[in-house]
């Protein structure tokens, strides 16, 4: 059973390297679907609720599924205002707007609404009420076809929020999406693609979920969205070529995780208060060839933390043009790993700018034209950089740095007692942990326009 489960995911991941583009609009022009993987079914059976296994709240109800049989494939079904009941399975094309004005509820029992059709659009609805189990996914909303819309939808006390699966060329936009009131451990996904290309996410509120994840999805477009006081605002494995921009996300234990990925695009993107002992802005496991630009990564235990990355030969991480600032670290990097072209960014405020797990070094990576502002040179000829490099040792922090454990202790009296006497009167050689050797001596103007929170 081992060796078959196996084989199926590396079946899958050859699958999902498809090269794809960014916007579902863009692909369509260029004929992208010609190209898109074949749909297999894999889905586990899921159990069937009758009536009287449903919360009492929904038996006097109208069923919705009934009005959704009765409309012809291809028609716009305007249901009359009201609360209906659920479950619903849409295996037609079909336009559902509700206006905001209707509600289906599946009596907190399995998955609420199913679209197993192409071409469908859901508008202006109230999705609510799915079952609790993690074991069959249940969920407000399951997408399994392609060229679908969902907008406008407030999905509420469900376990997982919207799942797409298999699923290619949808817009998922607008919508405002919560999971049932739980231990944020115990929550479902408030956004999930597993194995599915060329989506636009857009406009979408996630409140309170557990994880946004893109898991073997490439080409997609996530763009807009709102994520606050969740575990993971996005966390993408094994998915390549997605572009996330202007995006905010705040109050979460992680903002962006890069996990086993190449070709992401993180640009104009606001994260900030992703705190706690493991607390990141943005994160990377052996991730290559992605681009981190324009963004704000505020008020994080860590701004940017970096395990293997990048990990492909020669393959680099651009960071540019980002403000990182009043972090508790701006950047730490758990290894030597070279390829980092880190330029042109704001470090400001940090408790510590840039830190090596193991009193590491990281000068082999490009360093230059950052602005640090605890530089000590000066600009004679007004060229807007300073006349000698920036040079960032690290005194009494080694300590925290070779003893992780330590780390508790980095701003205690103590430790801060120790590092002023290190610098005053060095007892023990510092470590030079990188160089930049054009810095910029006033701060820049910020580049991208991110959206009021």
């Amino acid at each position: 059973m081992r060796f078959t489960r196996l084989s199926l995911v590396a079946a899958l991941a050859l699958f999902a390297t498809a090269s794809v583009g960014f916007a579902p609009e863009q692909e369509a022009a260029h004929g992208a679907s010609e190209h898109l993987p074949v749909r297999v079914e894999l889905n586990a059976p899921k159990p069937t609720y009758p009536l009287y296994m449903r919360d009492k709240r929904i038996h006097g109800l109208k069923p919705f599924q009934a009005l959704v049989d009765a409309a012809p494939a291809g028609s716009l079904l305007r249901p009359p205002p009201g609360t209906y009941a659920g479950p619903v399975n849409l295996a037609k094309p079909l336009t559902i707007d509700g206006a905001g004005r209707v509600t289906i509820d599946a009596g907190d029992k399995g998955s609420v609404f199913t679209v197993a059709s192409d071409g469908a659009v859901l508008r202006g609805l109230h999705l609510t009420g799915s079952g609790d189990s993690h074991d069959t996914e249940d969920t407000c909303l399951e997408i399994r076809g392609n060229r679908n819309v969902a907008e406008n939808l407030v999905i509420d006390n469900c376990l997982f929020g919207i799942d797409l699966r298999q699923s290619n060329e949808n817009i998922v936009r607008n919508n405002r999406i919560s999971s049932k009131p739980a231990d944020l451990g115990v929550r479902g996904d408030g956004l999930r693609l597993w194995y599915s290309m060329n989506n636009l996410i857009e406009g979408n509120s996630l409140v309170d979920t557990r994880d946004f994840v893109v898991w073997y999805s490439n080409g997609n477009h996530i763009r807009n969205n709102l994520g606050r006081r969740s575990r993971y605002s996005m966390h993408f494995m094994f998915a390549q070529s997605n572009l996330v921009e202007g995006n905010r996300y705040y109050d979460n234990a992680v903002g962006i995780y890069v996990m086993y990925t190449e070709g992401i695009t993180l640009r104009n993107n606001v994260i900030s208060h992703a705190t706690g002992a493991t607390g990141m802005g943005i994160g990377f496991k052996e991730a290559s060839n992605t681009v981190v630009e324009d963004n704000d990564i505020i008020y994080c235990a860590t701004g940017i933390a970096s395990d293997l990355s990048p990990y492909q030969p020669d393959s680099k991480i651009w960071i540019r043009r980002n403000r990182i600032a009043y972090n508790g670290i701006g950047m730490l990097f758990n290894n030597e790993r070279t390829g980092n072209i880190v330029t042109d960014n704001v470090f400001e405020g940090n408790l510590t700018h840039v830190a090596v797990n193991g009193a590491g070094t990281v000068r082999s990576n490009t360093w230059r034209g950052n602005y640090w502002d605890d530089y000590q040179g000066f600009d004679r000829n007004n060229d807007g950089r300073g006349d000698s490099p920036y040079e960032a040792y690290a005194y009494a922090d080694q300590i925290w740095m070779e003893q992780p454990h330590a780390l508790f202790f980095k701003n205690a009296p103590l430790m801060e007692a120790l590092d002023f006497l290190e610098r005053l009167a060095p007892f023990s050689s510092p470590n030079l942990i990188l160089r930049d050797d054009a810095p910029r001596f006033t701060k820049p103007a910020r580049h991208g326009s991110h959206p009021p929170s």
